[in-house]
């Protein structure tokens, strides 16, 4: 079979949250491509069920890193074993993330630290450890944050969760623009319900953050709540369609069809908002150069400051 028909044949990836829900799907859909593989984990238990499949695949087994994607030094170490085993690291997913709700208006600063600091803060530190080794790799090159509808769709229930994924959302499609330069892709893929356990999160809250200011779910009703992800898409499809859209170079993954509804809602909401007035002839001129250097930075030219004015 050509490069033509598996262009990622030989990558080196590295997924973070690798050995169960959505970044397991990531890892076989990518297995199944011919990557080569660093996976990022925290429970043995997922970590042994993971190379089992591996094995009955008859697949390389990959190289598994324990990692808490909020510690920026154990990040950088494991960056350089990724770079050590292989020679060069191709491919960066940052998926790692916990999905824990409650109203904001009673969230407290342990509650906004954990959420922000896994969800957000564990893609910044993926970025910093890994993009300078990206950058001085070779060939077909991506960056892929893994988000949430939630980038796009706010919920009564999910302010902390939804600040950290729309700010996952902005940062992923700046940070395209910076690595065109480079030959370098990146994609931003917000996911919605996919059968996975997010829904035991909140089971897991590390002691350091344990003053909430969420009242205490019972596991029953957490356990409720978790057979809506029953109804969820499997994440090796996800998975796939990451991949496809990574191949396809696609800034913006969106894997679930249901959500159109949504979008329109959205659109016919933002245009409705816009005043009805003419905007003076200075601010659309630096608007347009706005709009010129984005273009620009897609076809891979470094924009500076001056280029927006």
């Amino acid at each position: 079979m050509s490069n033509v028909d598996r262009p990622w044949e030989g990558r080196v990836a590295f997924v973070t949250g690798a050995v169960t829900g959505i970044g397991l799907g990531v890892a076989q859909a990518f297995a199944d491509a011919g990557m080569k593989l660093a996976l990022s984990y925290r429970n043995e238990d997922d970590r042994a069920a993971t190379a089992a499949w591996f094995d009955s695949k008859g697949y390389e087994q990959p190289l598994f890193l324990k990692l808490d994607v909020t510690d920026r030094r154990r990040f950088a170490e494991v960056a350089d074993e990724v770079v050590r085993h292989f020679g060069e690291v191709h491919v960066l997913v940052n998926n790692a993330g916990v999905s824990v709700f409650g109203p904001t208006d009673e969230a407290s600063y342990d509650d906004y630290d954990w959420i922000m600091g896994v969800n957000f803060g564990g893609v910044v530190n993926g970025l910093v450890s890994f993009l300078p080794k990206i950058k001085a790799s070779t060939g077909r090159r991506h960056v892929t944050n893994v988000a949430s509808m939630a980038a796009f769709l706010p919920g009564p229930q999910a302010g902390i969760y939804t600040a950290s994924k729309f700010a996952v959302r902005g940062l992923t499609e700046s940070l395209r623009y910076n690595l065109a330069p480079h030959g370098i892709g990146c994609s931003l893929c917000c996911p919605a319900l996919t059968r996975t356990n997010a829904w035991t999160s909140a089971l897991k809250r590390p002691e350091g953050f344990g003053e909430s200011g969420f009242s205490p779910v019972e596991k029953s009703e957490l356990e409720q709540f978790g057979t809506a992800f029953e109804e969820g898409m499997d994440p090796y499809e996800v998975g796939t369609k990451i991949l496809n859209g990574m191949t396809g170079q696609k800034g913006l993954i969106l894997t679930h069809p249901e959500h159109g509804p949504d979008f329109e809602e959205m659109h016919e909401k933002l245009m409705a908002a816009l005043p009805v007035e003419e905007a003076p002839p200075g601010r659309l001129k630096i608007e347009q150069l706005r709009r010129d250097a984005m273009s620009a930075a897609e076809r891979g030219l470094k924009i500076q400051l001056g280029d927006l004015t």
